[in-house]
């Protein structure tokens, strides 16, 4: 039995753990004291990690789609040999816009993504699509209209805040704060303190809260915008921050005047008394923050309530300081600044062929996909790469996506498991699972401190599977975009001693790339190729890490210092690069003082730029419109977080201590009028389906609404679908305007008995 660090990978805290292992087996798992961030605590759902290490669906060899739907296995050589050779048939016949990247990722498996991104330079594409396209698009686009970049990221202060306002998010099951359920016990228990939720359910953490605003789903730019009427009609708007640091105040307070403020509360249905308490005490907070997720980024009016979320924090000067809402700084860099109004070194951003779709932060959203294969035309797509992702389940519109899926001339799967989506390939390519390699998670969104955890490898991969560098470097090389060798650079890896802060061989390596001008987009994995052979314990995919540390270092030099790492100017940046290396709980990567964050502001005034022409349009049209759905009885919030549900990594069902059927939530009164009860068995049909569902009596659900939670549905072992599958019901159609991003939490739904009951375990 052997004892390691680790991090969970199921949400994107990846609290730091503390494992044992023996005979290939997690034995237990616990809370690692020594993570810089999370200091030994975990959920309930780390605790059954194994669940995902060791599974039935779990893919060991290459395998081949034979003509009548089987799969062989077959020889790695083989495998990417064919690959790479109909990649540069489809390139040469068709152009880059024939190929498209899909997924990438997962909640803690980010290390990979530079490597499989190059696939898109070597098939001259940009189109990436992934789950952040059908999530957070809309978030980032406000952002980049505020601060000047769609990189620009905020954080929540949630421990210091002295209030709270919590909006469309769960954190008490979904988490996403640090040490989500005790600092929400914290902020209970403290009288000084005050918590308020904004959500159609009464949830766990509704349920700890002071004041809970149960809208009516799909309503929540109706309250905000009543919200931050009230605010500025009372004159608790922060004046001198607004002065200091906001541009076109005038423009914004003229159309929150307009306001119906008692006809908005009044559509949200929900106590006036009560909205305008929330108001004016988030006003008046002396710290006050904001902390938001996809009951508002999934619903109607998705980029409007970024917008008006935003605002709250930003009109009230609670932004740039403790307790309150702030940018961060980040290491990986996961995000991009596609600005649709600008171009770059004279080119314009690259649109879709069938819906003229421009990126968000690099990233395209997945539900135009199926049409943007389906299209008649020749600059359809026609080959793909699925990586670390289901979208047969996870995507709006399964039968879209199967459709679509099964029209292309070259599908890869690059996967840990046998999934939905993997049935469909052309070729299955097993990946190691995230405890099998090196690898690492983007989601260091903290400030002022930030932390990043490197995870070493803790299994021997898995029969035949390779991490994803390996994989794509391969391709590359099959492609033959780079040669397999680099001789020089590897034998200046090989030469410098860890002290020489690698200064020879980063040398070496940038005037490499400059006489070799079509290397530079494969630079991950000429690293990977040399520098990596000369890293200790085969950390050969942590490689890249080094000129990210570097530049880390250079943009962030005094906070970097502060965080106790040591070095000058040019050797910093390695200094911290070691750290990560070396230190297996985790590394503190800078502390920031609050000053410091408007210095990650990318406007060219370092101001916020307030009026959003797009949004100010909504916010007008919010007053003549008529909600969706009306002929419809129920609105389905799909995709409910709940004590034993995850992203679907988790694939074996026993994982599962409670609610094995995924049960559909309904409240007393509706289900009185149906006639059903615990364990009845219904039928769900939207408009873009049906699913037959269990029924769960649930007074925390408002009238006229169900709830259904996402990570079900999965064929384990070949079996018919465990649980709903709740994209049956979803449609690519049902989306935002201008992020496209779907309306999972306002699924209007018809629910009709079937005569017959199961037995729920509760």
């Amino acid at each position: 039995m052997t004892s390691e660090k680790t991090a969970c990978i199921l949400c994107s805290r990846n609290c730091g753990l503390a494992v044992e292992i023996e005979d290939g087996k997690f034995t237990k798992i616990r809370g690692d004291e020594d993570h810089p961030l999370t200091k030994g605590y975990i959920c309930q759902k780390a605790a059954r990690l194994e669940h995902y290490q060791n599974h039935d669906d779990r893919l060991t060899h290459p395998l081949k789609r034979q003509s009548d739907g089987s799969f062989s296995q077959v020889s790695w050589d083989e495998a990417l040999t064919d690959i790479a050779q109909r990649l540069l048939d489809i390139r040469e016949k068709h152009g880059g816009d024939a190929f498209a990247f899909v997924g990438g990722g997962g909640q803690g498996n980010h290390l990979g993504g530079a490597y499989s991104r190059q696939i898109l330079s070597a098939m001259k594409s940009r189109f990436a699509y992934n789950s952040l396209g059908q999530e957070k698009t809309g978030d980032f686009w406000v952002n980049g209209r505020l601060f000047g970049s769609q990189m620009c990221h905020t954080t929540e202060d949630v421990e210091h805040a002295d209030y709270v306002l919590f909006i469309g998010t769960n954190p008490f099951q979904a988490h996403g704060i640090p040490n989500a359920r005790h600092t929400l016990k914290e902020i209970q228990k403290d009288p000084n303190r005050k918590m308020v939720v904004i959500d159609p359910r009464r949830s766990e953490t509704a349920k700890h809260a002071d004041i809970h605003l149960q809208l009516k789903p799909g309503t929540d730019a109706y309250l905000l915008s009543a919200i931050l009427s009230i605010i500025v009609r009372e004159n608790l708007h922060d004046r001198e921050f607004i002065k200091q640091h906001c541009n076109d105040f005038d423009l914004l307070e003229k159309e929150l005047l307009e306001i119906p403020v008692e006809d908005y509360v009044q559509r949200a249905d929900v106590p006036l008394e009560d909205v305008i308490r929330v108001a004016r005490d988030f006003a008046n907070a002396r710290t006050a923050c904001v902390r938001i997720d996809l009951g508002i980024q999934q619903t109607l009016h998705t980029t409007l309530n970024g917008y008006l979320e935003k605002l709250l924090y930003l009109i009230t000067g609670n932004f740039g300081k403790k307790g309150g809402n702030n940018l961060h700084s980040f290491l990986l860099p996961i995000l991009g600044n596609t600005d649709e109004r600008k171009t770059k070194k004279g080119k314009s951003l690259k649109l879709t062929a069938y819906h003229k779709m421009h990126p968000i932060a690099g990233i395209y959203p997945p539900n135009i996909l199926p049409d943007e294969i389906e299209h008649e035309g020749e600059n359809r797509i026609r080959a793909i790469f699925v990586d670390s992702a289901n979208p047969m389940l996870t995507y709006a519109d399964t039968q879209a996506f199967e459709r679509a899926f099964k029209k292309l001339d070259l599908l890869v799967v690059v996967e840990v498991s046998m999934t939905e989506t993997a049935r469909l390939a052309h070729y299955i390519l097993p990946a190691a699972s995230q405890f099998e390699k090196w690898e690492a998670t983007g989601f260091n969104l903290e400030f002022p401190e930030n932390a990043f955890h490197l995870r070493h490898p803790l299994f021997p991969a898995l029969g035949e599977s390779l991490p994803e560098p390996e994989i794509y470097t391969r391709i590359l090389e099959k492609m033959k975009e780079i040669p397999n060798t680099f001789p020089r650079l590897q034998r200046l890896a090989q030469l410098e001693p860890k002290s020489s802060a690698h200064l020879g061989y980063m040398g070496a390596l940038a005037v490499t790339l400059a006489r070799h001008s079509h290397w530079q987009k494969y630079a991950a994995s000429i690293v990977y190729r040399t520098l990596g052979k000369a890293l200790d314990n085969d950390a050969a995919a942590a490689a890249p890490l080094l000129p990210l540390a570097i530049q880390y270092a250079q943009t962030h030099y005094a906070a970097v210092r502060r965080a106790g790492h040591q070095g000058n100017r040019l050797t910093l940046g390695t200094a911290l690069f070691r750290a990560i290396m070396d230190r297996r709980a985790g590394t503190m990567l800078s502390k920031h003082e609050f000053t410091e964050m408007w210095s990650l502001m990318k406007t060219k005034d370092k101001r916020i730029h307030l009026a959003i022409p797009e949004m100010l349009d909504e916010l007008r049209a919010l007053k003549s419109e008529v909600m969706p759905g009306a002929d419809y009885p129920f609105i389905l919030m799909a995709g409910e977080r709940r004590s034993y549900n995850a992203n679907q990594i988790y694939r074996d069902p026993t994982w599962r201590k409670v609610d094995p059927h995924g049960a559909m939530r309904m409240h007393p009164d509706d289900a009185s009028k149906l006639e059903l009860v615990d364990g009845s068995r219904a039928s769900c049909q939207s408009a873009g389906g049906r699913i037959d569902v269990v029924i769960e009596i649930d007074d925390a659900v408002r009238r006229g609404m169900v709830t259904l939670p996402h990570g079900y549905g999965m064929r384990y072992k070949g079996s018919e679908p465990i649980g709903p599958q709740i994209n049956l019901l979803t449609s690519g159609t049902h989306c935002d305007a201008l992020s496209r991003t779907p309306f999972h939490k306002y699924v209007p739904v018809h629910i009709y008995k079937i005569n017959s009951e199961v037995t729920t375990t509760s």
